[in-house]
């Protein structure tokens, strides 16, 4: 297998994981940024069956899942929604992360030993989105697991041991 027929299956295995995840959610918010995930997919998909077949690449469009994610997060945050994910859902979120992450090394290291300018950038470009994608991820992951990470609940659990911070206390 060489490295665009694998690109390509992992593009289309990252496009249907995306498919499932929007599917999956309840908040339409992250429903579309999951399918905006999937649409790059498809698209970078796509750029990859040119390059194996040595066909003229079109310039790739800038993704709107950048954009599309800010203001989804904006309008959740001041919607005051609370995500409250399940492990389920967290683990997903990491899982979908690993994969973008080593979506951009596998393009990365593909680059560097490219010789041809022109497939040389698209690979760096290709790599650059499924690292704003990882970002993306990242915040979700984030947002999702907020009300997981919630401190009040320990804060004043040992305010004994508190009083006794500094000091050489012998028990």
């Amino acid at each position: 297998m060489n490295v665009f027929d694998f690109a390509m299956k992992m593009e289309m295995d990252g496009k249907a994981y995306y498919e499932k995840l929007a599917r999956q959610t309840s908040l339409a918010g992250l429903r579309t940024i999951f399918t905006r995930l999937a649409e790059d997919e498809q698209k970078h998909y796509e750029i990859f069956q040119a390059l194996r077949t040595g066909g003229k690449v079109q310039t790739m469009q800038e993704s709107r899942a950048i954009a599309d994610a800010q203001n989804i997060f904006a309008e959740l945050v001041s919607g005051a929604i609370a995500a409250g994910g399940s492990k389920d859902d967290l683990a997903a979120y990491r899982h979908a992360m690993k994969l973008e992450a080593d979506s951009f090394r596998l393009y990365e290291d593909t680059a560097a030993k490219e010789s041809m300018a022109e497939v040389k950038g698209l690979l760096l470009k290709i790599a650059g989105e499924e690292h704003k994608h990882f970002n993306i991820l990242e915040n979700i992951y984030h947002f999702v697991n907020a009300p997981n990470q919630y401190l009040a609940w320990g804060e004043f659990s040992n305010l004994e041991e508190f009083r006794q911070f500094g000091r050489d206390v012998d028990g």
